[in-house]
């Protein structure tokens, strides 16, 4: 202040389209004004909600018949989706998906982006949840599908790390190669997860927090947990690209450690696969996107 003038502005409460609440029980974070603005942008206001935003049957194609649609009118759809994922990682998937279709959209297409659109009335009010005292260590949680893209067979990869109960990274996205196997695609997307690992590792240290030696990600394959470890399944894995195999190092010399958890308690899988209502909600919950008025 000494140097340039300057002005208190006490607790952030509104940054970038992004509302902050401090409460005595923790930190909220959500984009309420936000998505009335775009529910409002696109004549969506008085929708009826829905509580998922892709249907578990949907499978999407560039070879959809049906009417063309508005490229332009599309792209501004979701040029916004993308925007609210920083808040609301329980969009991802849904997101991801319709994205790939934006240079030739078609009534199918639009209807599922509509979908979303829908999905926001029902949860504007929800909102990401950081408690107050929880652990300081990151866990993080890897997973994919397999040959989900039915254009060209290629899988989704997916990761999520949580700071306590609070989720500070997640991702989902298409995997570059198609791969051979379910193994072959979980190890691909534990990989890519891994990266992202060492990055928020040195994220941490660089905060001051140093006192974690190695970061816990949790993968459900324990044949991906096992190729990372040795290579014994040479003959089934001799195929995979070198760079995936990286992975072996940072398990080996303890930067991260493989660990097993149970498929139902994938967190990841809402990122990469459309979900049952009741498994979605159940993630949903766990990455901590809920009403403030449930917090006690």
């Amino acid at each position: 202040m000494s140097e340039f003038e300057m002005l208190d502005l006490e607790r952030m409460r509104y940054f970038l389209g992004i509302q902050i609440l401090q409460h005595t029980h923790g930190i909220f974070m959500c984009q309420r004004k936000y998505v009335q603005d775009v529910l409002s942008r696109f004549g969506m206001k008085d929708c009826n909600a829905v509580k998922n935003p892709i249907v578990p049957s949907t499978k999407l194609s560039n070879n959809d018949v049906g009417s063309k649609v508005d490229a332009t009118l599309f792209k501004q759809v979701i040029g916004r989706l993308i925007y609210l994922t920083t808040t609301r990682p329980d969009l991802m998937h849904g997101v991801s998906l319709i994205s790939i279709f934006m240079t030739n959209p078609t009534e199918n297409h639009w209807l599922a982006s509509r979908r979303i659109l829908r999905y926001l009335k029902g949860i504007a009010e929800f909102r990401m949840y950081y408690k107050k005292g929880e652990s300081i260590n990151v866990v993080g949680y890897t997973d994919s599908d397999f040959a989900g893209d039915v254009d060209d067979r290629k899988s989704t990869s997916g990761f999520v790390f949580l700071l306590g109960c609070g989720v500070v990274s997640w991702s989902s996205k298409k995997q570059l190669v198609v791969t051979l196997s379910i193994i072959e695609a979980k190890y691909i997307a534990t990989a890519f997860c891994a990266c992202q690992s060492i990055w928020t590792k040195r994220i941490m240290e660089t905060l001051g927090f140093k006192n974690q030696n190695k970061i816990l990600v949790l993968c459900d394959s324990n044949s991906a947990i096992q190729l990372s470890k040795n290579s014994i399944f040479h003959g089934r894995s001799k195929h995979i690209d070198i760079r995936f195999h990286f992975l072996r190092d940072l398990v080996k010399d303890g930067s991260i450690e493989l660990s097993h958890c149970n498929t139902q308690n994938q967190i990841v899988d809402i990122m990469t696969k459309p979900l049952k209502l009741e498994q979605f909600l159940k993630l949903t919950n766990m990455l901590s996107v809920i009403e403030a008025s449930e917090v006690k």
